[in-house]
């Protein structure tokens, strides 16, 4: 079975209150969350009976609660975005959720929305603080203390696929691709060797290979079987190890390749030829290793270069994915990508307009000679943090991206138009724009399901279990000319 590329992410930032005096992270979290429904869709809730995250893909049911709000906690915490994606409360972090998207570049656009929605979120919430207190919202990864928050990335895959052929066949890309998607990281923690400076934010909070956890034992493959759609047909494969990044760069990259590498995985072409001999060790060591030319041990004695393992996928898909059956944005990923293995063979340092660790430590590196100043010393920490600020007056990305000194792939633009506008084609598509049309007589969503409300007295459940299907060339005359009512009938008669 050949499934569409469908893709999304998930980004949870780090927030702190400037001045407060008994900082409140949830509390923050939720203000900025809450404050941002102002569109009218206040009402509408998220629909918890599909969610399943405690479903291992491994065949069980891991024990543990899944903790599910009341009504009115569920309204505080939850929006469902006008562009088909969703922005919540998760645990401590305010943390946005991407409309699902065919493609990597469309991906970047909506990621890039959702820095902007944090920062209208911010703004708005400032008024309602005292005058002496500012929010400050972090796209990062760590918060210095040895907590570690997430920026997750989720594939549409075939059912059919064989589990343990996607721990093979993706474990030593995960592992070697973090010189193309790290942020950078001043120091170590989670008990890891110590180092000046590294190029992933997250290696260091990984201990395991596969498992289901996302913030305790943490698996470079998380095992969550969660599909949020046909469960009989699609896997939705839900990677934890990746970076949250500034750079429209490094996303594009990181979603582009890894949605190749698992269509290779589906064609059966890549297996375990490329099993690491120590995935957690070596996850460690390529952050480590800024000269990206450390060999790794594979479990058959060979010894390879992160980038020679990036090179023999790049291979692969070259010789398995025909031109033909490229769409011009994946044609494009891969000649980026063979452009970024090249430049990283010859000198990482020449990618600093393009990737996030690089970009950084030139910053870095510039700060400490001109001030005289080492690693360990904070203004350090302080300037990698900066680097993350989403305000577009304080953020150190955000002013290298004013000032033309970074390459982006968008126009400013585009990005604000995703803020309200979903994807054409996919199901956000038909969630987005019913938001949009019926935010009155919508119950509640979830990523494969709305609840209608039309008549005051009964629900009615539309089921979306095919990611690919409710596009704009398949329900936007629908969304057009029906009401409600019109369209929750049609729907559900065609179903019958």
């Amino acid at each position: 079975m050949t499934v569409p590329t469908i893709m999304g992410t998930e980004t949870e930032y780090g927030i702190s209150v400037k001045n407060a005096r008994d900082p409140d992270p949830v509390a923050a979290s939720t203000l900025v969350v809450n404050i941002y429904k102002d569109r009218g869709i206040k009402g509408i809730t998220w629909d918890y009976d599909q969610e399943s995250p405690l479903m291992d893909a491994r065949g069980f049911v891991s024990e543990g609660e899944t903790d599910i709000p009341d009504q009115e906690n569920n309204s505080l915490i939850n929006d469902v975005l006008a562009n088909g994606g969703r922005y919540y409360v998760d645990h401590a972090h305010p943390e946005y959720c991407t409309p699902e998207c065919t493609n990597a570049r469309d991906l970047v656009k909506y990621e890039k929305a959702g820095d902007l929605i944090l920062d209208l979120s911010r703004l708005a919430a400032q008024e309602l603080l005292p005058t002496n207190q500012e929010i400050i919202i972090y796209k990062n990864n760590s918060d210095y203390k040895g907590h570690s928050y997430g920026a997750h990335e989720n594939y549409l895959m075939s059912r059919n696929v064989p589990f343990q052929d996607i721990v093979d066949g993706l474990t030593p890309f995960l592992v070697t691709r973090q010189p193309i998607t790290g942020s950078g990281k001043i120091g170590a923690e989670n008990g890891a060797s110590e180092t000046d400076y590294q190029i992933s934010q997250r290696a260091d909070f990984f201990e395991t290979e596969v498992g289901l956890s996302t913030m305790v034992a943490r698996p470079i493959i998380n095992t969550r079987d969660e599909p949020h759609a046909d469960e009989a047909l699609y896997r939705r494969l839900h990677v934890i190890v990746g970076d949250s990044n500034m750079s429209e760069f490094s996303i594009y990259l990181k979603v582009g390749i890894t949605a190749i590498v698992l269509q290779l995985i589906e064609q059966d072409v890549v297996g375990d030829e490329f099993r690491l001999s120590d995935p957690v060790l070596a996850i460690k060591t390529v952050s480590r290793d800024l000269s990206c030319k450390e060999p790794l041990a594979l479990e058959d004695g060979r010894e390879w270069t992160p980038i020679e393992v990036q090179r023999a996928y790049l291979e692969l898909a070259h010789k398995h994915i025909s031109t033909a059956d490229m769409s011009d944005v994946v044609s494009d990923v891969m000649k980026t990508w063979e452009f970024v293995l090249d430049r990283l063979d010859e000198d990482p340092m020449s990618l600093d307009r393009h990737l996030d660790w690089v970009i950084k430590k030139r910053l870095i590196d510039a700060y400490l000679r001109r001030h005289n100043l080492t690693h360990s010393d904070h203004q350090i920490r302080m300037l990698d943090l900066q680097y993350h600020d989403i305000r577009p007056n304080k953020g150190l990305y955000a002013r290298l991206l004013k000032n033309g000194r970074v390459e982006r792939l968008l126009k400013h633009e585009e990005i604000v138009q995703a803020i309200n506008n979903p994807p054409v084609d996919t199901r956000a598509y038909f969630r987005g724009m019913c938001l949009q049309k019926f935010p009155n007589e919508i119950h509640s969503a979830s990523w494969n399901s709305m609840i209608f409300c039309t008549d005051d007295s009964s629900l009615d459940k539309i089921l979306m279990d095919r990611p690919h299907f409710g596009t704009q060339e398949m329900t936007g005359d629908l969304l057009r000319d029906c009401t409600a009512a019109e369209l929750v009938q049609a729907v559900l008669t065609s179903n019958d």
